[in-house]
């Protein structure tokens, strides 16, 4: 039996986001995908009955496999209850029907549980379900995501998430969709949207917009799992995918620099450099050379060359911004989007171009309706406001980011820098 700092209900927690995925796409092979909801309210009982049972005794030595037990255990007496198997999965109804405990113990080893993840993740990815349903339901049921979380991670409200939830597991059932790989000419678009998935899951990790937490490691740690696993597959041996990897890895590499030990953010110019993970960023190029075997350039290969672009400089100073330029003009092409004209003004700044940055800046579409709705057009403008020696628009902005983030990291960054406006 093990012990220690954390509590029972912590430990659950943890344990939902890195093991509900697992046990409720084999229970879906099980059960078949029009059982979604059957497998999930399985999977809700197992942690239940952790809470209650390890709440009283000691969390047991192997909790995943604990979980694992009383998920499969409740599933074989689902079975024995059901007098008709093809209610249940169409794939796996005969064996069920003759061998059931030895299917459901077979399903339940380590290589049945990747396979079946991989099919729950390109079923979640049917392209019959709309984009914004697909990503939604993969990253509810694939990665133990919450409504709020999704929300947050998809600029939107949680209501919304709620009625895609609810319209993807209708359709599902409604369409009989299988839990399959797809092969052939169906590959390709599925795996573009798996992509998407697995880019927000990181992303919300590395920009956590919990108040508490701007990095959610345990939510990188999960993407860059199912982007290995899909990377492993032969399937998902492609040059995009090696590309997200290889992204991942460059990007987790600098975790311990970003956050200081009062949980105060570290400004890439400021990070010690030799605290980044080199095993990592050496995972990252071998990743990143993996990538180049294909002719189609993709936005993860511009985004790893980019993050690649920072550990290859020795220090801030000493950063190819001419590079980095080149390689956000070529992601514009790419990916024509608010976020990416930001950071290629950035990138001007740092040319010692910040008159030209600013004017870049006010010059993305709809920048009045995003300075007043997403904290970072505003920080970064009123950061570079102040470097331009212009105080009162560098204070109105600031001050309009400090009300917008919910990161109290963030918060904590962007009041300092008014701090220096005050003094």
């Amino acid at each position: 039996m093990q012990s220690g700092a954390s509590s029972p209900q912590q430990i659950v927690d943890h344990l939902f986001r890195h093991e509900s995925g697992k046990m409720i796409a084999v229970l879906t092979r099980i059960f078949g995908m029009h059982n979604l909801s059957l497998a999930e309210d399985v999977v809700q009982e197992a942690f239940l009955k952790a809470v209650q049972t390890w709440t009283f005794n000691q969390v047991p030595d192997n909790p995943s496999a604990w979980l694992m037990t009383v998920a499969r255990n409740k599933a074989l007496d689902i079975i024995r209850r059901q007098q008709h198997f093809q209610h249940l999965s169409g794939e796996l109804a005969y064996h069920l029907q003759h061998a059931a405990e030895d299917t459901v113990r077979q399903l339940f080893l380590d290589t049945e549980i990747t396979d079946s993840q991989l099919r729950m993740i390109f079923a979640c990815c049917h392209p019959s379900l709309k984009e914004e349903d697909q990503i939604a339901l993969t990253l509810k049921t694939v990665s133990g995501f919450g409504a709020a979380e999704i929300a947050r991670a998809l600029l939107t409200n949680e209501a919304v998430i709620q009625k895609r939830l609810y319209r993807a597991r209708q359709f599902i059932k409604e369409e009989g969709i299988q839990l399959e790989i797809p092969l052939g000419p169906q590959l390709p678009p599925r795996l573009e949207t798996v992509y998407t998935v697995l880019y927000l899951l990181f992303n919300e990790g590395y920009n956590s917009l919990k108040a508490d937490e701007l990095i959610r490691e345990d939510l990188c740690m999960e993407a860059m799992r199912l982007c290995l696993l899909l990377s492993e597959h032969q399937v998902g041996k492609q040059p995009a995918t090696f590309a997200l990897l290889s992204l991942m890895c460059f990007q987790t590499s600098r975790f311990d620099s970003r956050i200081d030990e009062n949980n105060s953010i570290v400004l890439l110019q400021n990070q010690d450099r030799s605290t980044w993970n080199k095993e990592l960023i050496d995972m990252g190029y071998h990743y990143l050379r993996l990538s180049s075997a294909g002719e189609r350039l993709t936005v993860y290969h511009v985004e790893s060359a980019i993050a690649a672009e920072h550990c290859l400089a020795a220090t801030f100073e000493e950063t190819n911004w001419q590079r980095m330029r080149q390689l956000y003009d070529l992601l514009l092409e790419q990916k024509p989007m608010p976020v990416v004209l930001l950071n290629r003004a950035i990138v001007q700044a740092q040319l010692g171009k910040k008159a030209t940055a600013i004017q870049e800046i006010l010059a993305i579409p709809d920048i009045e309706k995003l300075l007043s709705s997403h904290y970072i057009y505003s920080a970064v403008l009123g950061d570079l406001y102040l470097q331009c020696g212009e105080p009162l628009l560098a204070q109105k902005h600031l001050t309009q980011a400090c009300g917008l983030t919910t990161s109290q990291a963030e918060r904590k960054l962007i009041q300092e820098k008014l701090g220096l406006i005050n003094n």
